[in-house]
């Protein structure tokens, strides 16, 4: 193995909750042992990038109500093709070289599954997306 690929697998955490075995498909495999745990290493940027994109469309994000704010979340992972692409760039660049050609095999479908994990952990955080309030002059 090259100094990248181990180095890289020694500072993706362990998600003890996960599952693997033998009668699950690539495609569960790759998602449990490649993308959950680099998803979870990339959380604290995945939310200063999220805070960042609020910010850059204009701060409305603030004045939605929590069902809005919902929508927002899946409009901005699914819908928003800059954005969706920014996010899909900081996983995969944390992939080994293996493990990249393993994606590209099903990019697609693990594209989805990719998305659908990083959109569940923004929502599980949303209160961390609270208007940071200003400093006032004493």
């Amino acid at each position: 193995m090259s100094p990248r690929q181990i180095n890289l697998k020694d500072i993706r955490p362990e998600i003890s909750s996960t599952t693997i075995n033998d009668d699950m498909s690539s495609d569960e495999w790759f998602q449990n042992s490649v993308l959950r745990p680099v998803i979870k290493l990339q959380n604290d940027l995945l939310i200063v990038v999220f805070k960042n994109y609020i910010v850059k469309h204009k701060s409305v994000f603030y004045d939605l109500t929590l069902e809005k704010r919902i929508d927002y979340i899946e409009n901005a992972i699914h819908k928003d093709m800059k954005f969706r692409n920014s996010v899909k760039g900081m996983i995969i660049g944390l992939f080994t070289v293996e493990e990249y050609s393993m994606y590209t095999q099903n990019s697609s479908a693990l594209n989805k599954r990719m998305m659908n994990i990083v959109k569940e952990r923004l929502l599980s955080q949303i209160q961390l997306f609270e208007k940071p309030e200003l400093l006032a002059a004493v």
